[in-house]
């Protein structure tokens, strides 16, 4: 079976693949701004051409290499203590999660990421300060629930994000945070493959044909960071996300 027979599984007309891929690079563009989210942004764009059991492994394919290539020039700046306290929370997180996805059914699933992506950019957008410093203990909960969102939803990284924010410095929390996340989509990947998941190669090849708009997103991403405030700029992303949020729950109870 060749690559267009494989590809061929997937119904979509050439504005529909346009569309796909531009969701991707958007994603990626937020990923190389704040590390985390691709799920949050292309997850409601993606979900109008294929249900959530086949976006979030997907995604996990690309985070891979993704986040791997975040987290090699950051490495020196890692926190290990605070990676050590966070990834058995997280692997028990993303083996919850995993469990809870590849058995729920498409349209609980559909309203459970509408609430998700909308509750988290509610919160995103209500709290504008640093987080007071949390004890060591919050790992717990943190690693535990973000894992479980990362494998379920295919984002949990703001659960990280918070708890690192608070503790450490702003360049070794975003490295200890590329790690973490960089080891969250060796888990998920794993936990994925086992299950079957990629045993589909329709979904490894449209992993490979959406490459592209993964490099040019993070490409981009990378810029403009270096250009335009971090802040402004993932506040106006989570307002879109926001929007997408509400739109998923509303078309869980449309139908």
């Amino acid at each position: 079976m060749n690559v267009l027979e494989l590809l061929s599984q997937w119904p979509w007309g050439v504005v529909d693949w346009l569309v796909i891929g531009l969701g991707v690079a958007l994603a990626y563009i937020v990923f190389g701004i704040a590390g985390f989210g691709t799920a949050l942004v292309a997850g409601p764009i993606l979900i109008l051409f294929m249900p959530l059991s086949k976006i979030v492994p997907l995604l996990v394919l690309l985070d891979f290499v993704a986040a791997f290539g975040n987290l090699l020039p950051s490495r020196r700046n890692v926190e290990r203590s605070e990676l050590l306290r966070l990834l058995p929370c997280m692997a028990v997180g993303c083996t919850l999660g995993v469990i809870f996805l590849l058995n729920l059914k498409s349209d609980v699933l559909l309203l459970l990421m509408g609430l998700f992506i909308s509750a988290y950019a509610i919160y995103s957008l209500w709290i504008k300060t640093r987080p007071r410093q949390l004890s060591a203990g919050w790992a717990v909960p943190m690693g535990t629930v973000g894992g479980m969102f990362g494998a379920l939803f295919g984002s949990g990284g703001f659960l990280y994000a918070i708890y690192l924010n608070s503790r450490l410095p702003k360049d070794e929390a975003r490295a200890t945070q590329s790690a973490l996340i960089s080891c969250s989509t060796v888990v998920r990947l794993s936990l994925f493959a086992v299950a079957g998941v990629y045993a589909e190669l329709p979904l490894l090849v449209l992993a490979l044909c959406l490459l592209p708009a993964m490099a040019l997103g993070l490409w981009i991403g990378r810029r403009l960071i270096m250009k335009l405030s971090r802040e402004a700029f993932v506040r106006l992303v989570t307002w879109l996300v926001l929007a997408s949020g509400i739109a998923l729950v509303g078309r869980y109870l449309s139908t």
